[in-house]
């Protein structure tokens, strides 16, 4: 156990050396990810403005920019580009027979690889996300008073992380199975991107969908973190839903290894 969590460490440190080195492509692409989000403020200083009103399902407009901003800070972490595109390309080109042949464990190396990918992004991109948060401080009513509430949303950020590798991870498992993939995951992120929380706070929807949503995985991605940093999950509710996250990382972690074992009985690769 030492040694494969020194072995996987020292692929942690060799990829985040790595990434620094294109820091300067994490901090530019940063900055363009801001462009969207501002369009997004304005859409929906656009609809309280027209709408007349200032709230909409109990959330007013500084709420609801509040929410947008800290959705990228959730999707920071469980957000997973390429994962599953790259395992099922491994697959398909017989690249996967690396992680058979040497002993390397294919998701402990894939998890080290973005886990530093993950730690270079933030460290690049936390100078902007600073700024822009000093910038909207006004929107942020209360911070987080309490040990409870910050440990909970830190728990949360970390359980998103599992839950958005091993998911991406599971559906990369396809590859062993089907020649293309491409179509499959381009539905399944545009799905995910809208129920996830990501356009606008799930409590906008009709509350019977909002509440069958809650069970999903998808809503802990994005939405749950920034309710519970907006100190709008509180107590039971709080609670049930690190529970219900925690659940889905184990089921996804599961299913992802499960999938893997499986689909190695109908690999095969040929050439060097």
């Amino acid at each position: 156990m030492a040694l494969a969590l020194k072995k996987y460490g020292k692929i942690l440190r060799i990829s985040l050396s790595e990434r620094l080195v294109y820091r300067a492509d994490f901090f530019v692409s940063t900055i363009f990810r801001f462009l969207p989000l501002a369009t997004s403020f304005l859409l929906w200083e656009a609809v309280f403005q027209s709408s007349g009103r200032t709230e909409i399902n109990s959330f007013t407009r500084d709420t609801t920019i509040a929410y947008l901003l800290l959705v990228q800070i959730s999707r920071m972490f469980s957000s997973m580009p390429g994962l599953a595109a790259g395992i099922t390309r491994d697959i398909r080109d017989g690249n996967l027979k690396k992680y058979l042949l040497q002993p390397i464990d294919m998701h402990a190396y894939l998890l080290a690889s973005r886990g530093a990918h993950k730690l270079a992004y933030i460290a690049t991109a936390a100078l902007p996300h600073a700024l822009l948060f000093w910038w909207f401080r006004d929107v942020f009513t209360a911070w987080p008073g309490d040990a409870l509430t910050w440990f909970a949303y830190v728990a949360s950020l970390l359980l998103s992380f599992v839950i958005g590798f091993f998911f991406e991870a599971a559906i990369g498992m396809a590859g062993f199975w089907l020649l293309e993939v491409t179509s499959l995951l381009y539905i399944i992120n545009a799905v995910n991107y809208f129920v996830s929380g990501h356009m606008f706070p799930l409590d906008f929807l009709d509350p019977w969908l909002a509440r069958v949503l809650q069970y999903l995985p998808f809503h802990y991605l994005a939405y749950f973190p920034a309710m519970v940093f907006l100190g709008l999950k509180t107590g039971p509710d709080l609670w049930y839903g690190l529970l219900i996250e925690l659940g889905w990382a184990v089921l996804f972690v599961v299913l992802a290894r499960a999938l893997y074992r499986v689909g190695l009985r109908h690999y095969s690769a040929y050439g060097g």
